[in-house]
């Protein structure tokens, strides 16, 4: 299964990721109007952490065996056994942020406003993540040869 794989060592800290993964996200699909006027704007997937001079984009690693999945109560996250995703139905969340204390890579996030979690989907609507297609260093490259 193709995931993404970071390359800290060419992550420039741009969180071009970030703003990406909200558009991808959002209702519009346009980097204005998301931004502007999507109300709740949708939480980015992918969380750059910086410890300068060291940048590295956090996000779900959809681990082969993912602790998140067995700590979440509700039955939301699941791996999908067809395409070895973690999937994530925010219909059945109920908000309890097990998984986001499970992940060992900090890479769920917690959706404020809805009071639910947020976490990678590789934008399976899209082919190919837009955090890798709109890295301008080419810091993300979505690749299978990635172990959990």
């Amino acid at each position: 299964m193709p995931r993404v794989v970071v390359k800290p060592e060419v992550c420039i800290g741009c969180h071009l990721c970030e703003v990406w993964c909200v558009v991808a996200h959002s209702r519009s699909k346009n980097i204005l109007k998301a931004f502007l006027h999507e109300t709740p704007r949708p939480v980015p997937r992918v969380v750059v952490e910086e410890n300068l001079p060291f940048t590295l984009p956090v996000h779900c690693r959809h681990c082969s065996e993912p602790s998140c999945v067995e700590a979440c109560i509700s039955g939301a996250l699941y791996r999908d056994p067809l395409t070895g995703r973690v999937e994530h139905d925010a219909g059945r969340c109920v908000g309890c942020y097990s998984c986001v204390m499970a992940c060992p890579y900090g890479a769920v996030v917690i959706d404020e406003v809805n009071r639910k979690v947020a976490r990678c989907d590789l934008c399976k609507e899209m082919g190919e993540p837009a955090c890798v297609k709109q890295c301008p260093n080419r810091a993300l490259v979505y690749q299978d040869s990635f172990t959990s």
